[in-house]
C-alpha cells in the first residue's frame, strides 16, 4: 500500500484496477493493511508485518469503507482479493498485549521476539512478539480475526507469511472456520511443509525454484536443477498443488536485488519460464515499469509508474495463461512434457497439452547464441508465436538458432 501510489491509500490502488485487469492479473495480494505498531518500531514507518490490531485498517492508507470499495470494485471486475497475514505473531503493542498477556510466549515470564521453532532461539525481529499457539483461547481469537475480514469485507483469502513458524494443526482448525463463510484461497509463504496443503493450503511459495533460477542467471547452476527440483516437488506434495512462481516479490525486492541485480539479462527469459511451467506467476508491483530499484521496507519509497513499458509483455503472458488451457494451475492444465534438443545444458524446452490446445516454449538460458536441433515427438504442428504473432511450425529434427537469453514461446 505504502509504495504502490503517491498516495499510499486504499482509493490510488481502486483506481489502478483496470489497468490490472486489462493486462491479465486475476488476484491482488495486498501486503498488510492493519495499523503499524509504534512500540520497538524499525525505521520512521514501521514495518507493515508489525501489527498492531488484526480488525482494524492504518489510517494512513484510507478507511474501513474505503478498503470494502476497493474489495467491492474489484470483484466487479472478476478480480479477487487476497490480504498477508501474520498469525505467528504482532507487534508490541498489539491489542492483545494489554487484554490477553497470557496468549503470547513468555521466556523467564517476559514476551519474547518470535522463535525460530527447529532451533528454539530467537530470531532478529525485535519489533514483533511471539503468540501461544499452546492457548486454545488465542487460538479462537486468531480465527475470529481472520473470519473478520471475510465475513465484514469479502476478502477471498489470505497469503499467510512466515507460516512454517505456525503449528500445522492450527491451520487445520483454521481452514474449516474460513470455507463457512465462503470458499477462500490460502497461499503459504513456505516450502518445507508438505502437510499444509492437506491442513489448509491451496498454494505455497516456490522458494526452491526461485533460487536455481537465480542461480541458472548467475551461471553457478546447471539447467538440469529445474528438472530434478520438479520431480522433487512431484515426489513431495500432493497431485493438484500449485506453487507461485516469482522471480521477485517484497522480501526479494528489498533485501536481495531488484530484478536486474537478481537476473542481470536474464530477467525476461525467467519471467517466461515462470509464467509457463506448472504454477502461478507472481506479478511484483513495478515489474511492469520498469522497477529499478530497492523499495524501502521501513520508510515511504513510491514506485515510478510512467508510461507502464513493460505491461504488454506481462499481457502477452497472462493472456495465454488464460485462454490456453495447457497452462491452467493443477490438474486443469496439461502435464509439462521435455523436448529433447541437442544443446540441454544450454536450452531449455517443452511442451503443454490439454485437450486440443498446445503450447510449445524454447529459452536459451545461456549468455551465448545457441543453435539446436529439436528431438521427441509430440509437440509437431503449426502454432504463433505469442509476441510477435508469426505463424510457425514445430517438427522433429528441425533446427532452431537462439540468441542469448532468447525466448520463444508458441500456442496452437
Amino acid at each position: 500500500m505504502r509504495q504502490f501510489s503517491p498516495e499510499g491509500s486504499f482509493k490510488a490502488v481502486e483506481k489502478q484496477l483496470p489497468r490490472l485487469k486489462e493486462m491479465g492479473v486475476d488476484i491482488i495480494w495486498l501486503m498488510p493493511i492493519y495499523p503499524i505498531s509504534q512500540k520497538n518500531k524499525k525505521g520512521t514507518l514501521g514495518s507493515p508485518y508489525a501489527i498492531a490490531n488484526y480488525k482494524a485498517v492504518n489510517p494512513a492508507y484510507g478507511t474501513l469503507a474505503d478498503f470494502k470499495s476497493l474489495v467491492n470494485r474489484a470483484h466487479a471486475l472478476g478480480l479477487r482479493v487476497v490480504l498477508d497475514w501474520v498469525a505467528n505473531h504482532t507487534g508490541w503493542d498489539h491489542v492483545w498485549v494489554q487484554q490477553h498477556p497470557d496468549w503470547y510466549t513468555l521466556v523467564d515470564g517476559k514476551m519474547t521476539t518470535p522463535l525460530d521453532p527447529k532451533t528454539g532461539k530467537p530470531t532478529d525481529w525485535t519489533d514483533v512478539a511471539d503468540l501461544n499457539y499452546a492457548n486454545p483461547n488465542m487460538r479462537k481469537g486468531m480465527i475470529d480475526a481472520m473470519q473478520y475480514w471475510v465475513k465484514e469485507c469479502d476478502v477471498d483469502g489470505y497469503r499467510c507469511d512466515v507460516a512454517g513458524f505456525v503449528p500445522n494443526d492450527f491451520w487445520a482448525q483454521l481452514r474449516p472456520e474460513l470455507d463457512k463463510i465462503k470458499t477462500v484461497f490460502m497461499l503459504s509463504e513456505w516450502e518445507d511443509e508438505p502437510d499444509q496443503f492437506k491442513s489448509c493450503f491451496n498454494m505455497n511459495y516456490g522458494w526452491a525454484m526461485h533460487h536455481v533460477m537465480k542461480d541458472i542467471a548467475k551461471g553457478n547452476a546447471p539447467i538440469s536443477k529445474i528438472d530434478s527440483l520438479r520431480a522433487a516437488n512431484k515426489s513431495r506434495f500432493p497431485k493438484w498443488y500449485y506453487q507461485m512462481l516469482f522471480t521477485q516479490n517484497h522480501d526479494e525486492n528489498t533485501w536481495n536485488g531488484t530484478l536486474a541485480e537478481s537476473f542481470g539479462p536474464a530477467a525476461d527469459a525467467f519471467i517466461v519460464l515462470s509464467s509457463t511451467l506448472e504454477g502461478m506467476p507472481l506479478v511484483y508491483n513495478g515489474m511492469e515499469s520498469n522497477l529499478n530499484k530497492r523499495l524501502a521496507f521501513f520508510e515511504k519509497d513510491t514506485i515510478a509508474w510512467g508510461t507502464y513499458p513493460r505491461a504488454n509483455f506481462f499481457e502477452a503472458l497472462l493472456t495465454l495463461k488464460h485462454r490456453n488451457h495447457a497452462l491452467w494451475n493443477g490438474l486443469d492444465g496439461g502435464p509439462v512434457v521435455k523436448i529433447p534438443t541437442d544443446r540441454d545444458d544450454k536450452v531449455y524446452a517443452f511442451h503443454r497439452q490439454r485437450d486440443t490446445d498446445a503450447v510449445a516454449v524454447l529459452v536459451n538460458l545461456s549468455n551465448q547464441p545457441q543453435t539446436v536441433r529439436l528431438d521427441g515427438d509430440g509437440y509437431e504442428g503449426k502454432y504463433t508465436d505469442v509476441f510477435s504473432h508469426q505463424p510457425a511450425e514445430l517438427k522433429p529434427n528441425m533446427i532452431v538458432t537462439l540468441r542469448p537469453w532468447e525466448y520463444r514461446v508458441l500456442t496452437n
